[in-house]
């Protein structure tokens, strides 16, 4: 399926994928003349070429490529790709970016001060209602076709259509349910009776789809659907008033019992495996393995100026040189604000719990001088017997000098006259530099060591600052705010992507859905009322974290440090750019309210509350013009 959305090339009539409520869609083919209704039904190796159209609609714009011939007209192609619209709407809305670009409608997203006539609104509620045509049609005609390929194929575009209605629900509240072809123009459903829609819909397809990862790469499976429950259950109590938040452990719990597991092999020998989730070669390279729902891309089989060719390209500007990214050239556009770069602050060392973590018992022995906290005249820094005559201590010293002295007596105390490692009686003060440090001293050699530790780091903080300021003075210029850099178009090996040419395209597959987000949807569900296991939802977030802090456990949490609050930004710096954050805002009222400002919002340097309406965006008035049936949301 990598390469299939380019392969098998759509060529049907107008006919088999319009409904009268998207009549100002451009959906010519590239030859009607080339294959009918009958000729894409006419078995199950054609109707997988059909249903390859449902996957590619929403990595790719039209059937020609990165332009020419698009599905929706009257906006640039290259802006109206799904997974681009998805970052314009729900990351670009929020404190994960900023974009300097001046085309008509940009501002107004990071500004939230966009009107039901904004370009980026409009053209993704069409992307999603055409998914949600395209899917009616091809669940109504494959219908006609036999056996439990073509079964898993229905189940498959069911999933594809449940999640298109996940998004407007999200994002437009009261939509149009449409499950049939029809003339007639939709009239309006409340946003609980979609909810409802979606919901049967994945429980009714749960048993039908294949099994955890039995199918193709880029497929959905039956875990996509338990995943997908779950993210519709999490914002059950935000979209319909109910909790559901029992229900979201149930399936949460479903997801993280299957196959799919944390991708932890550093293949680039970089001291972290999270990078490799968003390289070039992540559809092989281990990362898939959590990747529950992708967007398959191919710098030369399925090429879009959205997708990760837009996270990559937007992202490269100012003194980044674009060679480092697998890319000709940047575009000099996405930056991200000092609010993000706050949620990965360098971790604090924990003397005491690193100490506690040697397992000795406090000894006679302990370090002295004016290097240690009590300086010369003591109490000493108890060391720890960790075995016979190996003593330990964690330690944080300044600069200075230092000695080994037992029982706080001069009487017997160890120095070293080289400085080289061994000790002796009555030795030499031995020299420090400010840090801390693990010291040892073995009593049967006499010899002690002295390890640096460092305050550990997230490795998830993927940002360049050369030539970039921290804060956003003024948006448009590219150095305001430091750049992302983590999507790249290279792999694992350091090699450039397939792609070619001034704006080559992207290799690099988008995750829509991965593990780290379900473990992070129980966690969120235990502690607002749905009965998880507290213990367990911190096991999980761990296993992010130790893989975020290079397979150490220096950022790993306890129990006591799990909260609400602490979750909220755990997904932030788990998922950001992944298209979650705006949705993760609403849920805890914090998207439009002063309970959290961030700068820019409100198009204000230091943030402002906006209107609740806002939690919404506008169903676009070239469509409510169009439709008498259907009421613009409240505000606009």
């Amino acid at each position: 399926m990598k390469n299939i959305f380019k392969q098998i090339i759509f060529i049907l009539t107008i006919s088999i994928f319009m409904v009268a409520c998207h009549d100002d869609l451009n959906q010519n083919p590239i030859d009607p003349d080339s294959f009918t209704e009958g000729d894409v039904f006419a078995n199950v190796e054609t109707a997988k070429g059909a249903l390859a159209k449902l996957y590619a609609s929403m990595a790719l714009t039209g059937q020609e490529g990165p332009a020419g011939q698009p599905d929706i007209a009257d906006i640039d192609e290259g802006f109206s790709q799904y997974s681009r619209m998805l970052f314009m709407l729900n990351e670009l809305t929020t404190d994960h970016a900023v974009l300097g670009w001046g085309d008509s409608g940009v501002p107004d997203m990071h500004g939230q001060y966009w009107t039901a006539s904004n370009d980026f609104t409009s053209a993704m509620y069409m992307r999603l209602a055409q998914q949600v045509s395209f899917c009616n049609s091809f669940i109504t005609n494959a219908a006609d076709l036999e056996g439990d390929e073509v079964a898993s194929f229905i189940a498959e575009a069911r999933f594809l259509r449940a999640f298109a209605y996940y998004n407007l629900i999200d994002m437009y509240a009261n939509v149009p349910l449409v499950t049939e072809i029809s003339t007639d123009l939709p009239s309006q459903s409340t946003r609980s009776e979609v909810y409802t829609f979606i919901e049967n819909e994945l429980i009714d397809i749960e048993t039908i789809l294949p099994s955890s990862q039995s199918n193709e790469y880029g497929r959905v499976d039956q875990v996509a659907a338990w995943a997908l429950l779950s993210k519709l259950y999490l914002n059950g109590e935000s979209w319909t008033g109910v909790g559901r938040y029992s229900d979201c452990i149930t399936y949460s719990d479903k997801v993280i019992n299957s196959s799919y597991s944390i991708h932890t092999n550093d293949l680039n020998g970089n001291g972290s495996a999270y990078d490799e989730l968003f390289l070039a070669d992540n559809d092989t390279n281990g990362a898939q393995r959590e990747f529950i729902y992708t967007l398959n891309f191919d710098g030369v089989q399925s090429q879009t100026y959205g997708g990760t060719t837009f996270l990559t390209h937007a992202a490269v500007g100012g003194t980044m040189v674009p060679a480092d990214y697998g890319i000709d050239s940047g575009w000099g556009g996405l930056r991200t604000t000092s609010a993000l770069v706050g949620q990965f602050t360098a971790e604090e060392i924990d003397v005491d719990a690193l100490n506690a973590s040697l397992g000795g018992n406090l000894s006679n022995w302990g370090l002295v001088g004016d290097a240690t906290e009590n300086s010369w005249d003591g109490p000493d820094m108890e060391m720890y017997e960790v075995n016979s005559n190996q003593f330990s201590i964690y330690a944080t010293l300044t600069d200075g000098f230092f000695k080994f002295r037992f029982d706080e007596d001069w009487g017997v105390n160890y120095g070293s006259d080289l400085s080289d490692g061994t000790l002796q009686s009555g030795g030499e003060n031995i020299p420090i530099t400010a840090g801390t440090y693990l010291v040892t001293m073995d009593l049967d050699n006499l010899t002690y060591t002295l390890t640096e530790i460092f305050a550990a780091s997230d490795t998830r903080a993927m940002f360049y600052t050369d030539g970039q300021s921290l804060e956003i003075e003024t948006i448009p210029p590219f150095k305001n705010g430091y750049a992302v850099t983590k999507f790249k178009n290279i792999d694992s090996q350091g090699n450039p992507g397939v792609g070619t040419g001034a704006d080559n395209r992207v290799d690099t597959d988008l995750p829509l859905i991965r593990l780290p987000e379900i473990f992070l949807n129980y966690a969120e569900a235990s502690l607002r009322g749905g009965g998880g296991d507290i213990s367990l939802a911190v096991s999980k977030i761990n296993e992010l974290r130790t893989r975020a802090f290079g397979g150490t456990i220096a950022g790993n949490i306890n129990v006591g440090d799990l909260d609400l609050e602490f979750v909220l930004n755990e997904r932030s710096r788990e998922l950001f750019w992944e298209g979650q954050r705006r949705t993760d805002l609403v849920r805890y009222n914090s998207f439009t309210t002063n309970a959290y400002l961030w700068p820019w919002k409100g198009n204000q340097r230091n943030g402002t509350a906006v209107g609740d309406y806002r939690n919404i965006f506008p169903i676009p008035s070239n469509t409510i013009l169009t439709n008498p049936n259907l009421n613009q949301n409240p505000g606009y």
